[in-house]
């Protein structure tokens, strides 16, 4: 749907309609905040906080409320509900006193930030007694935050594990930025899925297929390009020269792209023979000819993604040979690389490049791949995100509002107007019940009254979410770890 014919009014949960009616009477303010739940047990402890600004600029800034737009809501709520319950009325005072535009205020944390887990992301409220109900009216759009945040955060993930084999196999963390690159533009539900996640994607890694993704940073994030590609091959352009002409295949390949590096599939048949005998006997000169800078990635694409592996760098060297790094790990010529798309996820990769380690290769030898596990293989619940209200005003009088259901303990909910801070031991925490120092506090107002306050790039995203020295050095990582454990178990965040 163009951003032209979005209609504000109707992008809400049906039942949210009829909440103006429900609250109490001389309600005037309805704070609310996000938050991804701790859970015990779950494989994330923090997240990676990004993708509000595209809503907010997408969705919600400038005048969304038009008389045409009112009208449309209302004939529509009217055939839905069968009877007269949507608040024209409300509407109609929000497009003459605001022209319009709603009368909102977002504080939120700075994205790219990392923040452990049952901390608040971001808070909403009202900035005109009248309009209390639109606070929580905007919930459904957005909880829809979870899917950046969940995006970037397993893509951070992943991240921390190349990061910690590329160190300990190499010395260094060079190349790693390109390490793990985005397959998934096929495999997510929509055009506006495969931008957002995308995009979430390239907080953390500069590499990726996914165009969505490279024009949402574009236009929502300042940056020119985000993200590189390298020319590749896919099996349709492999097996239309037909099973007895492989060889000319990669060699077309070769020859239409000398320069740079390319990426060739090679397991239409037989990966392995594609690897000893054409690879590595009938165009091993054209190969040997390549450039670190022109290296030719020999793509595996079905098998156990582990063991394909270990065979195809072990035919690899036999037949072109390797080095070994200042680490002592072997390394193929640096003509010569691999890239494994198929069956990863956080799990696999470690576990290839463990075993790969165990075999005495560096980590430098491959690049991954990652489609349906990085966008597509997660909901809400992965980081448990939820959206609460916490304060309410009436008749001129705060209150400190909460849900504790006694059947789930771990969907209770904070209390009080809420504001983030550092403490003294360097951990963020979530001061609750209005008890925060403002000038301590961490949220910033990024959207009020229809405006944009604050738009961050994706230059100053990436700083926020870089790897920390303690998550590459094993030693440190324990050690910081340990310590954000125990202030989980005493309560303080």
């Amino acid at each position: 749907m163009a951003a032209h014919e979005f209609n504000f009014l109707l992008a809400t949960d049906s039942y949210k309609i009829t909440h103006y009616k429900q609250y109490p009477p001389n309600v005037s303010n309805i704070y609310s905040y996000f938050e991804c739940r701790r859970k015990k047990g779950s494989q994330f402890s923090e997240v990676v906080f990004f993708g509000l600004q595209y809503l907010l600029k997408k969705y919600l800034i400038g005048q969304v409320v038009t008389e045409e737009k009112i009208q449309e809501a209302k004939l529509f709520y009217q055939m839905h509900f069968k009877q007269a319950v949507f608040d024209e009325g409300s509407w109609r005072k929000i497009l003459e006193k605001h022209n319009g535009r709603l009368p909102i205020r977002i504080k939120a944390i700075p994205e790219g930030t990392i923040i452990p887990r049952g901390n608040v992301l971001f808070t909403v409220e009202n900035t005109d007694p009248e309009f209390y109900w639109l606070t929580n009216y905007i919930e459904t759009m957005l909880l829809q935050m979870w899917y950046p945040i969940t995006v970037a955060t397993i893509s951070r993930e992943f991240k921390k594990i190349l990061a910690k084999h590329l160190k300990a196999t190499s010395g260094s963390l060079e190349g790693l930025d390109l390490k793990l690159h985005d397959f998934g533009y096929r495999g997510v539900s929509s055009q506006e899925s495969a931008a957002l996640g995308g995009a979430a994607h390239l907080v953390n890694f500069c590499s990726t297929d996914t165009v969505a993704g490279l024009l949402m940073a574009q236009r929502y994030y300042s940056c020119p390009m985000a993200g590189f590609s390298i020319p590749a091959a896919e099996h349709s352009t492999i097996i239309s020269w037909g099973r007895s002409r492989e060889k000319e295949a990669f060699e077309r390949v070769l020859e239409q792209f000398p320069a740079g590096p390319v990426s060739v599939v090679s397991d239409s048949y037989d990966i392995f023979n594609a690897c000893k005998n054409i690879w590595g006997d009938k165009l091993k000169e054209r190969v040997m000819e390549r450039s670190q800078d022109s290296c030719l990635v020999i793509r595996p694409d079905s098998g156990d993604p582990a063991e394909t592996l270990i065979e195809v760098i072990k035919i690899l060297e036999e037949c072109f040979g390797c080095s070994l790094n200042v680490m002592g790990y072997k390394v193929l010529p640096p003509y010569l690389r691999i890239i494994q798309g198929d069956g990863i996820d956080l799990i696999s990769v470690d576990e290839i490049l463990q075993k790969l380690t165990d075999e005495g290769w560096s980590a430098e030898n491959v690049l991954f791949g990652c489609g349906s596990a990085l966008l597509q293989k997660l909901n809400r619940d992965t980081l448990n995100c939820a959206f609460k209200c916490s304060y309410v005003e009436s008749n001129g009088k705060g209150m400190d509002v909460y849900k504790q259901p006694v059947t789930d303990p771990s969907k209770g909910s904070k209390r009080g107007r809420l504001s983030l801070r550092r403490n003294s031991d360097g951990f963020l925490e979530t001061i609750e019940k209005g008890e925060g120092k403002p000038e301590e506090d961490l949220l910033v107002t990024v959207f009020e009254n229809g405006s944009l306050v604050m738009d961050y790039s994706l230059e100053e995203i990436r700083k926020n979410a870089r790897l920390r020295d303690e998550e590459v050095n094993p030693t440190l990582h324990n050690h910081q770890q340990e310590l954000l454990h125990n202030h989980i178990i005493n309560g303080i965040h």
